[in-house]
């Protein structure tokens, strides 16, 4: 039985995928700033706290695998000068910690793979219009464009200690426990479709299944390299917000378009990234044989909105 160690395992993503990791009969580490029991067998507990770099060395030493999910939420408060110091270090911190404790210990980690997002890229242009963002285009010069750009650097390092090495640079993920989903749900609740701003903006999304799915996909298969991690089929938020509103009201809701001056004014500087559209290509995943349960979004909806 392989052993798999994560961070941010009690995140929306982390909690998903070991469940999924369980159910095929992995062992599943936690690594956690608390001290956790856990009630199932085959998930337990370990502790690290990244600001006084410390881990638990034998934690590290059981792993056969290394699933890196920990960082901050970029959505979960307002972007102070702090807060962004706080997502941009947790990151980057967490994954220095990871790669110097295996550089200084015997080990049998054989592969790791990290969480990244698609902040990496820039708002769209007229070639990413009609192919999608790919892989090897340049990091978006701003907050989260470097963020990204240094998350995935702090990590680098692992192919120099022999460890096989996979980025999956994630999209929005729609899930009915909590991220994005929740957020677009609320006000059509009250039988209101918020639009954000014009609604043109592109949405590259992806359902929990298939995250967890494709972490999973990259830990077994023979995988290299940065993978974006989104469906096939990116849509724009006007789409999404009037289908999600179907779906759960039927023809009872009010479209409206929530101004981009009021977006600034409640989100500030993470109003950008509401108002950013980003097509993201999921060429290079599906070539590499992972195939999509949920590749629309009509398929998406039909799956986590039940009436």
């Amino acid at each position: 039985m392989k052993t798999v160690l994560i961070t941010g395992g009690t995140g929306l993503i982390g909690k998903a995928l070991t469940a999924m990791l369980i159910s095929k009969g992995y062992e599943v580490i936690i690594l956690s700033r608390s001290a956790r029991t856990s009630d199932h067998k085959s998930v337990s507990y370990a502790s690290w706290d990244v600001e006084k770099d410390a881990i638990d060395i034998a934690a590290i030493q059981k792993a056969d695998y290394i699933i890196h999910l920990a960082g901050a939420g970029v959505a979960d408060k307002r972007w102070t000068k702090k807060r962004k110091q706080e997502i941009l270090q947790s990151r980057t911190k967490s994954g220095e910690l990871l790669i110097k404790t295996l550089r200084e210990n015997e080990n049998k980690v054989k592969a790791f793979i990290s969480s990244s997002a698609i902040g990496w890229y820039g708002p769209d242009n007229d070639a990413s219009l009609k192919t999608g963002f790919k892989e090897d285009a340049p990091s978006s010069d701003d907050f989260l464009g470097n963020t990204c750009q240094q998350w995935e650097q702090s990590t680098k390092p692992m192919e120099t200690l022999g460890k096989r090495l996979v980025y999956l640079r994630t999209g929005i993920v729609l899930s009915n426990d909590g991220g994005a989903l929740k957020e677009f749900k609320m006000p059509v609740k009250f039988g209101i479709a918020a639009i954000l701003g014009g609604g043109k903006q592109m949405i590259s999304w992806i359902h929990i299944e298939d995250i967890c799915r494709m972490y999973i996909y990259a830990l077994e298969n023979e995988i290299n390299g940065i993978f974006n991690a989104v469906a096939p089929k990116p849509v724009s938020n006007k789409t999404l917000t009037l289908q999600l509103a179907k779906k759960m009201s039927g023809s009872f809701f009010i479209p409206i378009h929530v101004p981009a001056f009021v977006l600034k004014i409640v989100l500030g500087e993470m109003s950008i990234e509401v108002l950013k559209s980003a097509t993201v290509n999921d060429d290079k995943i599906r070539n590499e044989g992972f195939r999509f349960v949920f590749p629309s979004i009509e398929a998406t909806l039909n799956d986590l909105i039940k009436k």
